[in-house]
């Protein structure tokens, strides 16, 4: 398989997550992936999503150890309704509680990015996309709640999964959504000489 990237530098995921990987792979992108160690640090009392995203997915790139010359990664993506940041349920009953709040409405999925360059800049950013639930029964909510694979998703979901049935359209990016946005992260990686386009050959006319 073609990819449309290569990395120039040797890059660090600080992540678990598989989606997050599959970005990467499919960029054409090598990459080591080390998990964060410790615990992610707390919403606090009137901070902004995108503002506890960004410190979020700092505080992800700084458990992990720096390599010189090498790029550190970390990620992080909030759901919030009406200003309230929208966590990984407790259990299936919270996963309910969370999709009934949903159901019907828009929300916002805000992931932020945490890189560190190899010349040692720290550079955060994020990206904010709108998505509207359809207005599912309840019952509908309850069988998807008991598939299990709203425990680990923040806001009870995922749109890359089972849950996809449950978005009637986004405004903005899919990638987003699913945990890290692709394209600004892209250019910004093409832009500081990280990564470069794979090319093999004379494109055809």
């Amino acid at each position: 398989m073609h990819h449309p990237f290569r990395a120039l530098t040797p890059i660090i995921l600080a992540s678990g997550s598989p989606r997050r990987r599959q970005f990467l792979e499919e960029l054409g992108l090598a990459f080591e992936l080390v998990r964060p160690q410790g615990i992610e640090p707390r919403p606090v009392a009137g901070e902004a999503p995108e503002k506890y995203a960004r410190r979020a997915a700092a505080a992800k790139a700084h458990a992990v150890p720096r390599r010189p010359e090498s790029l550190l990664l970390a990620a992080d993506t909030i759901v919030a309704l009406d200003g309230d940041i929208l966590g990984k349920p407790r259990d299936t009953a919270d996963a309910l509680a969370m999709l009934r709040r949903l159901a019907g409405r828009a929300h916002t999925v805000t992931s932020a990015v945490c890189c560190l360059l190899p010349d040692g800049e720290e550079v955060r950013f994020h990206d904010t996309t709108t998505v509207t639930f359809h207005p599912w029964p309840e019952e509908a909510l309850a069988a998807y709640a008991r598939t299990g694979e709203p425990l680990d998703k923040a806001g009870a979901y995922a749109i890359q999964g089972l849950g996809a049935f449950l978005t009637a359209r986004i405004e903005g990016s899919w990638s987003t959504v699913v945990g890290l946005p692709v394209t600004p992260l892209a250019a910004l990686l093409l832009e500081r000489g990280i990564i470069a386009p794979a090319l093999s050959g004379v494109v055809p006319d």
